[in-house]
């Protein structure tokens, strides 16, 4: 999903985490579940080549239920307010998921409703699995991942 927008930066990270684990080989390494992808990519690659178990951790969040991010630092008052609304019309979103057939149409409407109400550029709004990250057509054992631009500040978020 970020790969298409965030050229490189996958590969920078897994290079990183490998060269690191290696150094210090820890037993086991906590990661948040804010960058779900990220999570996923450095367990599959660093459970396979080292004795290291990644432990997921829950995403923190503000008292408004936004994921904490260094980001966040960057945006003003009312944008946080903003970010607030939209986590909330995310749950809203993942919860009427179940009663949906044809989900990907489903989610275009709501990405459209999204970009509408609240001003903003969406890289993607996606319900994924969370074993193999592809496209899932079932709300069961998958996650919905959003990328948006709030005042030109690049924020992504799941649950």
């Amino acid at each position: 999903m970020c790969a298409k927008f965030r050229k490189g930066h996958f590969e920078g990270v897994l290079d990183v985490m490998n060269k690191l684990t290696k150094i210090i080989n820890p037993q086991k390494i906590f990661m948040g579940e804010k960058d779900f992808q990220q999570l996923y990519l450095v367990k599959k690659q660093l459970e396979r080549t080292y004795k290291t178990k990644i432990i997921p951790c829950k995403t923190i969040r503000d008292r408004n239920n936004v994921a904490l991010s260094s980001r966040n630092l960057l945006l003003n008052k009312s944008s946080i307010v903003i970010a607030a609304k939209i986590y909330k019309k995310l749950v809203n979103i993942k919860k009427n998921i179940k009663n949906k057939k044809k989900i990907s149409s489903f989610l275009n409407l709501k990405k459209k409703e999204l970009k509408n109400n609240y001003k903003i550029k969406i890289d993607y709004l996606e319900l994924r699995n969370i074993n193999n990250l592809k496209i899932s057509s079932t709300k069961q054992n998958s996650r919905l991942f959003i990328a948006y631009y709030l005042n030109n500040i690049r924020l992504i978020d799941n649950l």
